[in-house]
């Protein structure tokens, strides 16, 4: 069984835009699951650690093909607590391009690692506020960067992030620096500041495509 997100009483299986990382703009099928082992303090989707709701693998397929797109976005919470049940919604899809967004502190089982294309990478600063935990793992970060499909996209403040970014010797080519922003209007406050930050250091600039576009509303 899958652990699947509420909203709005059902499963929060949606077709939108890719919103960030390196796919930002690309029409998906949206997954979210259930359940983290982290606490960001700006997390918007708080709403996902908690108890969601249980789906079979078959029914999830089924959900997830009602949308004419053969793109999957595999989202939460944090997926890769629910990896046995991942591999059996993804052999029941193998027609799709999936992409799975984790917070790097688990390392992928290796039949996950042969079926999903894309990982988004995005791990977690110390403003993210998860004092006591183990929120920055470089050796499962290391893991990550040996495959050619990941990317590590950091949701940055300011300059002061650098440091612990740069500490990390991921691929300078494959970093995405996002400003940490939950609404448009602080998005559109935030941006110029790590624009510029991006340029200093030639990391890739990110964005938040679904609050340009839809501001706080879910399910877009």
């Amino acid at each position: 069984m899958l652990r699947i997100a509420r909203l709005n009483s059902a499963p929060e299986i949606f077709y939108s835009l890719q919103g960030e990382g390196a796919g930002i703009g690309t029409p998906a099928v949206f997954l979210r699951l259930c359940g983290c082992n982290l606490r960001c303090a700006w997390c918007d989707t708080k709403y996902s650690w908690a108890e969601g709701v249980s789906v079979s693998p078959e029914e999830a397929a089924g959900l997830i093909r009602q949308h004419d797109c053969r793109r999957l976005v595999i989202t939460g919470g944090e997926p890769l607590l629910q990896q046995e049940g991942l591999v059996n919604l993804l052999r029941l899809l193998p027609e799709f391009v999936t992409e799975v967004e984790t917070n790097g502190t688990i390392a992928p089982c290796p039949e996950l690692v042969q079926r999903v294309q894309q990982w988004n990478v995005s791990p977690k600063l110390p403003h993210a506020g998860n004092a006591g935990r183990e929120c920055l793992r470089p050796d499962v970060l290391a893991d990550f960067a040996a495959l050619p499909g990941a990317w590590f996209k950091f949701v940055v403040r300011g300059e002061e992030d650098w440091p612990a970014i740069e500490a990390l010797g991921l691929p300078q080519e494959r970093i995405i620096l996002m400003p940490c922003a939950a609404s448009r209007a602080a998005l559109q406050a935030a941006r110029p500041a790590v624009a510029q930050m991006a340029l200093r250091h030639r990391a890739r600039l990110g964005d938040r495509l679904h609050l340009v576009l839809w501001d706080t509303e879910k399910g877009v």
